[in-house]
């Protein structure tokens, strides 16, 4: 009897240690979980896209170049007997620049003036008894091949004679001297330089994706350094392939008018209208997030952040043309893009109108 109370005591005291640890666990299961905290809205700028009038130009570097350049050089080699040009001064086309010494050209000429007087008159006494069969014709026609050979001779001669005069080839300025009198010179050698300065040329390349628009006739506007006149040049020609490393293209314009501040050489802002849009949407360029395929802007939508991907045109240090991705009326923001997440509500502090 006694053994059956210790045991009925045991199994009492075992559930009541039971219910009381089930107690426990299941109050500290219902502990209330802490609420997460409400993000309050960001706050930014923003920008309503408008339509405006967009005058389209680019800026590309370009160079004033003479109308014609050319190195003086001599076509045979000898010795400078006379110099005839003033460096910097203007020299009319064909004009003396530089004599060779011809002396023994000259010699030989004379020698064969005298052999073709001998050779006409014997020619002329065979021509003579050729009537009265004083002479076989085989006779006479190889006289009359001997003076055409010494008339042959001669004008070789000649030619050579006036290649030791070097003459402008056009008119132009003539640049610094590199030889003196005296000097034995050779085609390797360069005399000097002739420049046509009074007309230039405007040399400057362009993307290729503004190739096409390059037709000869358009005007194009240039200004230098340190000068503020805005001179003007029209499309002459244009290279007939896109150039493979710079993905540009090479256009040469002549300068519509003379003007004493241009001067060959002097690098140029070159300054292409493209035309004008009407309705070009524009952003403020800091608007647009650039990402590794395409670009982005965060735009409002019923109050909440959104992603639009969108196609970039044309820009200038301030803004940005949209052509694809927004319309008219759409708000961008401008400010406080790294801290917006897509989707989350956005307060604009300003509103700013195109």
């Amino acid at each position: 009897m006694r053994k059956d109370l210790k045991l009925s005591f045991v199994f009492l005291v075992m559930m009541t240690l039971v219910f009381t640890a089930c107690n426990s666990s299941g109050k500290e299961d219902k502990k209330p979980i802490a609420a997460k905290p409400i993000q309050p809205p960001s706050k930014s700028d923003g920008f309503i896209v408008t339509p405006k009038l967009l005058s389209q130009k680019i800026e590309v570097p370009g160079s004033l170049l003479p109308f014609e350049e050319t190195e003086i050089r001599p076509e045979v080699s000898g010795r400078v007997t006379g110099i005839y040009f003033t460096e910097g001064s203007q020299i009319s086309q064909g004009g003396m620049i530089v004599k060779l010494y011809d002396g023994d050209l000259q010699a030989q000429l004379q020698k064969l003036q005298v052999q073709l007087k001998v050779a006409e008159q014997t020619a002329e006494r065979y021509a003579a008894l050729l009537k009265i069969n004083g002479v076989s014709q085989q006779e006479y026609d190889l006289n009359v091949l001997a003076v055409n050979n010494i008339k042959a001779d001669i004008n070789i001669i000649k030619t050579s004679i006036s290649k030791t005069s070097v003459r402008a080839p056009f008119s132009g300025k003539m640049g610094l001297r590199n030889i003196s009198v005296g000097a034995y010179i050779s085609p390797q050698t360069t005399i000097s330089t002739l420049r046509q300065v009074n007309q230039l040329k405007l040399e400057f390349t362009v993307p290729e994706k503004y190739g096409s628009g390059m037709k000869n006739g358009n005007l194009v506007n240039f200004t230098l350094e340190n000068n503020k006149t805005t001179y003007s040049a029209k499309v002459i020609a244009t290279e007939n392939n896109i150039t493979e490393d710079s993905r540009s293209l090479k256009v040469k314009a002549v300068v519509s008018k003379p003007d004493a501040q241009l001067i060959a050489g002097a690098f140029a802002k070159v300054l292409i209208p493209l035309g004008k849009n009407d309705s070009a949407l524009m952003v403020p360029t800091q608007a647009v997030i650039p990402q590794a395929r395409n670009k982005q802007v965060i735009a409002i939508k019923n109050g909440l952040a959104a992603m639009v991907t969108i196609t970039t045109g044309t820009r200038d240090s301030a803004m940005v043309e949209i052509t694809s991705g927004l319309k008219s009326g759409d708000t961008v923001l401008i400010t406080g893009l790294l801290t917006t997440k897509p989707g989350s509500k956005v307060q604009l502090n300003k509103l700013i109108k195109n």
